[in-house]
């Protein structure tokens, strides 16, 4: 009897952890890639700071890497008791500043932004990686979406004044991963739509660039949008 009790036990222990596993694994169905055109983002009622680094290149930057679910809704903040620890990440620090620069004022480290980053949407993703591995996924996927390249290669440069086509700006974003792109513009002061910020979807391992599941609720773009030079755009910023 005691045998019998003890088996019991055991597959009952085995079925939880099982069920568990399936659990930690459904976290989330996908994650949504996002970044923003520096220049648009300054180039708004709130303006902008440069980082305490001097002014960012002329290039997309790392919004986040967020979970997502099939139906358009999304975990936050999954995980008080794992906190931003910038010792996790010291050793890509220079890399996050290039590539994953704050813009908000007052001027800042990155830091903030970092750690608001991971304890929203990170800590969600646990299953997966660790405050370092979710940093590192998000700068491999932006190197990999190379999005600034694949405008260029359809001739799409930056430059004040002038309009592209959105079915333009969308093909040639899709072209460069497989996969069509969400696109969420803001509106200048001269009531002008501009390409602010890319939503790529990726699978649930923070690897590849799938099919979007479901697309966000953003801010549309009008069909002709700028894309500004931040080379020039100084005279926009609040420094």
């Amino acid at each position: 009897m005691k045998l019998i009790n003890g088996k019991s036990f055991l597959v009952i222990f085995l079925v939880i952890q099982c069920v568990t596993i399936l659990a930690v694994a459904k976290d989330f169905d996908f994650f949504y890639f996002v970044q923003q055109w520096p220049a648009s983002y300054c180039d708004s009622r709130r303006g902008c700071c440069y980082p305490k680094t001097g002014k960012p290149e002329e290039d997309f930057s790392i919004h986040g890497l967020w979970p997502n679910y099939n139906d358009g809704t999304y975990p936050s903040n999954c995980d008080s008791t794992n906190s931003f620890d910038d010792s996790k990440v010291s050793d890509l620090e220079s890399v996050l500043q290039k590539e994953w620069p704050t813009l908000a004022c007052p001027s800042g480290d990155g830091l903030k932004f970092w750690r608001h980053e991971w304890e929203k949407h990170g800590t969600c993703a646990e299953s997966i990686f660790n405050e370092h591995g979710y940093f590192e996924a998000a700068l491999s996927l932006k190197k990999k979406a190379n999005l600034l390249g694949s405008l260029e290669h359809a001739g799409i440069r930056p430059a004040d004044g002038k309009f592209h086509k959105m079915e333009e700006i969308k093909d040639a974003i899709t072209k460069g991963v497989g996969y069509a792109p969400y696109i969420e513009c803001n509106v200048d002061s001269s009531g002008n739509h501009q390409l602010f910020q890319v939503y790529q979807c990726v699978d649930a391992s923070a690897t590849d660039f799938i099919e979007c599941p479901v697309f966000p609720h953003g801010r549309a773009c009008g069909n002709k949008v700028e894309f500004p030079s931040f080379s020039s755009a100084s005279s926009r910023d609040e420094l």
